[in-house]
């Protein structure tokens, strides 16, 4: 099959080629009598990419998935009657009511598994038994066309005739898949053999400040005494700022002259002057490919580069200068704009990433100084150790006077290709803008700030009790365990089984172990968690990345070894969690199939494939060496009853963390508000979060990750679901609530324990206590402290 011919498309078909206004031409798949844009191009360009390891599904059926699960807005109904205009014979109407019902199976997935990594992890699922489409050699043939010549699409504009076998053919495919998988829910759980799901709404995010107050960052900057010097220079930097917010480069698109001019072509686009020759020599010069045409014009596409932000933090550009640095890259991020995501490093002895996206971390930010007087070693390495790909688009921002260092002007100079802006500030209020290309430095704008006018009204300061808390508010530290357990998280990067024992890697980089018991105290009322305990905290602050794969072992001295394989650097490591110890070796020189998986069986790793006959054996104990060995049947049968066992552990578990507290008080009622949510106790003895509709009396003052009220009771949160209460009445003793939005939740002491079984330790002194003691020993006492003795607004 042509490259071409995958894209084709035909007269009054579902699908067709549009134009975007702002972009190439054909940049867009249109439905046309559903009016609808399905996707741009470089979007499909990028999924065909990820999915052409198992080939190409039929354009048709692809675009109808991509429709379903795109956007719960789509108008279905549209499109299945649209579709089945172009029945033609009864066969066909069956394989259609097929296909409906799988779109519609599709269209009902819960949104986590559509959007994201996990569109990809879905697609591969559906596709997975490739029949009628592209193999994966075709694909991957056709894949490298299309780099090489990506206007070679335009010829798909040319509508054919409407053929009916290209749609008994969309239709078909996604007809067999239907009758695959006979529920929503059979889709979910196929997609898990595919990879790991990630929970992209694991945390219950609530509204910042900045929301609820109808402020815009900036503005925050500006009402907050330590950021009003950056604040108040972001706007006048905007008004003058010219670096592009997004880039196009000519791509095939033609200068004009003669470089337009080519033999062969329709006859709309021949030169008129061809026109003027007599017959029989206009003749034969378009019979030998002699007459001249125009070429058609491809309007430039946008290129895609990584954005990224250095800040220079050494001593030379301390004071001024700095709140200079800090104002252009908010500037930069921030820019109305700009659609891009931008990484920030601070640079000093070493780079560091920062966020620039909060008022806290702009203040926290800005007290970093680095003792060196110059960056031009961590400059260095940052280019050609931490990012060596191309497609960076770096701005560098310094003081002035550091460039007169010859250090840095060498770095500067060798990496010019990459680093494409260089902003430099002064202590006068000046920044300049230089831009690299071509191998040469160009100015291009000067920026003078006057700062005295846009200094002379800082915001008044706070209330003295208020200013004093906040300059020493730091985050207080939380305990790496509980006396009850974590919730259950759902960003996992693997799960693991190992000696019958289940444990979790965190997005948090935490090693966490987990429990399934028979031991039921509280059956008829949290029956909902059936077997199911939460997580103990093992490991934290694991130095790892959160890529490839991940196998779980201990050695003979009990040690926890996490080995990773990272197939895209051709890279398998092992570090003891215990210890520390590391090692790792570079795959480069050996043949390793992408294929392969890493798994633990009887005391060792393996790169193992389930059809392979042989497979790469990995040691546990000592440096990481590599043995290539005969496979075990057992390896197989091992690794699919953990993968079944796994898939009992976290069937039933989708609690939402509530992990990001904006606000904790007391509301009229007397009851203890979290964020949105109250805590409430059921008729059944139970405690839950439900929404709060009831206006806060007393609140809480935010100190970073503490909540304190006037009396002196304090709420320490801890973003993996778990809050301190610590009273002012020395007689209430510490107690802790775990907090999920969805479910029952429990409440412990450092001796007693109450509420779902779910939270209480495997092996525990706590005594059992029914939640109404829990909450008349300890939370009742909490509030009745706070309501007897604090302030309300």
């Amino acid at each position: 099959m042509e490259l071409n011919e995958y894209f084709q498309s035909y007269d009054n078909y579902f699908w067709e080629w549009g134009t975007d206004d702002y972009l190439s031409e054909l940049s867009i798949i249109y439905f046309p009598n559903v009016m609808t844009t399905v996707a741009y191009r470089r979007y499909i360009i990028e999924i065909l990419k990820e999915i052409q390891l198992q080939g190409w599904p039929p354009f048709g059926s692809l675009l109808l998935v991509l429709y379903v699960t795109q956007d719960k807005f789509a108008d279905i109904e549209s499109l299945f009657s649209e579709l089945n205009r172009y029945v033609e014979r009864i066969e066909t109407r069956e394989l259609l009511a097929e296909a409906i019902e799988l779109l519609k199976k599709l269209y009902n997935l819960p949104e986590k598994y559509t959007i994201k990594q996990n569109k990809i992890t879905l697609l591969l699922t559906v596709f997975s038994e490739n029949r009628i489409g592209v193999s994966y050699k075709n694909a991957e043939q056709l894949y490298d066309r299309y780099i090489k010549k990506p206007s070679i699409i335009e010829e798909c504009t040319n509508k054919r005739n409407f053929n009916y076998e290209v749609f008994r053919k969309d239709i078909r495919t996604l007809a067999y898949i239907n009758r695959k998988f006979s529920t929503t829910e059979s889709i979910i759980d196929a997609m898990k053999g595919f990879g790991e799901i990630v929970d992209l709404e694991d945390e219950v995010v609530e509204e910042e400040t900045t929301i609820e107050t109808d402020k815009d960052f900036i503005q925050e900057l500006i009402e907050e005494l330590k950021t009003f010097q950056v604040g108040s220079l972001i706007k006048r930097i905007w008004s003058g700022l010219k670096i592009p917010m997004r880039h196009l480069s000519p791509g095939e698109q033609p200068i004009g002259g003669v470089s337009d001019m080519t033999n062969k072509g329709d006859f709309s686009r021949m030169l008129l002057s061809e026109f003027a020759n007599e017959d029989e020599v206009f003749m034969n010069r378009v019979a030998n490919n002699e007459a001249l045409y125009i070429q058609r014009e491809i309007p430039p596409e946008e290129n895609v580069f990584e954005r990224i932000i250095l800040i220079d933090t050494s001593l030379k550009n301390w004071g001024t200068p700095k709140v200079l640095a800090f104002a252009s890259a908010i500037a930069v991020i921030k820019h109305p704009k700009a659609h891009s995501e931008c990484k920030v490093f601070a640079l000093g002895k070493d780079s560091v990433p920062i966020k620039l996206d909060k008022t806290e971390e702009v203040i926290d930010h800005l007290n970093i100084v680095s003792p060196v007087l110059d960056v031009s070693q961590s400059l260095e390495k940052f280019f050609s150790e931490e990012h060596t790909e191309k497609d960076l688009e770096v701005f560098f921002i310094t003081n002035q006077e550091n460039l007169e260092n010859q250090k840095l002007q060498k770095v500067i100079h060798e990496n010019r290709d990459r680093l494409k802006f260089l902003v430099t500030t002064s202590a006068e209020g000046e920044l300049n803008f230089y831009k690299h290309h071509k191998g040469t430095r160009k100015h291009v704008q000067k920026i003078a700030l006057p700062l005295k006018e846009l200094w002379a009204n800082p915001p008044k300061k706070k209330h003295q009790q208020n200013q004093k808390s906040d300059s020493v508010g730091r985050n207080v530290d939380v305990p790496m365990n509980y006396p009850l357990l974590f919730p259950m998280p759902q960003n996992k990067i693997q799960s693991f089984l190992l000696d019958g024992e289940f444990f979790i890697l965190s997005s948090k980089k935490q090693l966490l172990k987990t429990y399934l018991s028979d031991n039921y105290y509280n059956k008829n009322y949290y029956n909902q968690y059936k077997t199911h305990r939460g997580c103990e905290v093992l490991f934290e602050d694991i130095s790892i990345k959160p890529r490839g794969q991940f196998a779980l072992a201990k050695n003979k001295q009990q040690h926890y070894i996490l080995c990773q394989y990272q197939p895209d650097k051709k890279l398998i490591s092992k570090l003891n969690l215990n210890t520390g110890e590391y090692s790792e070796l570079n795959l480069s020189g050996r043949k390793i199939h992408h294929s392969l998986q890493l798994v633990y069986f009887n005391k060792k790793f393996y790169l193992w494939e389930k059809d392979a006959v042989w497979v790469e054996e990995i040691n546990i104990d000592g440096n990481i060496t590599l043995e290539n060995v005969k496979t075990d049947k057992e390896i197989k049968k091992n690794n699919e009853k953990a993968n079944s066992e796994l898939q009992r552990l976290f069937t039933y578990h989708d609690d939402k963390i509530l992990s990001n507290y904006n606000k904790i008080g007391i509301n009229k009622d007397d009851f203890l508000v979290i964020s949105k949510y109250e805590l409430y106790t059921t008729d059944y003895d139970s405690i839950l979060l439900h929404r709060n509709k009831i206006e806060i009396t007393i609140p809480a003052q935010k100190i970073k990750n503490k909540f304190v009220f006037s009396e002196g009771s304090e709420i320490i949160a801890d973003s993996r679901g778990i809050l301190t209460f610590k009273s002012a009445n020395n007689s209430v003793p510490v107690f802790y609530l775990a907090t999920t939005t969805d479910g029952f939740l429990a409440m412990s002491s450092d001796t007693e324990f109450g509420g779902s079984e779910f939270y209480l330790p495997e092996s525990t002194l706590l005594k059992i206590k029914t939640v109404s003691h829990m909450r008349k020993q300890y939370l009742e006492p909490f509030i009745h402290q706070i309501v007897e003795y604090g302030t309300e607004n």
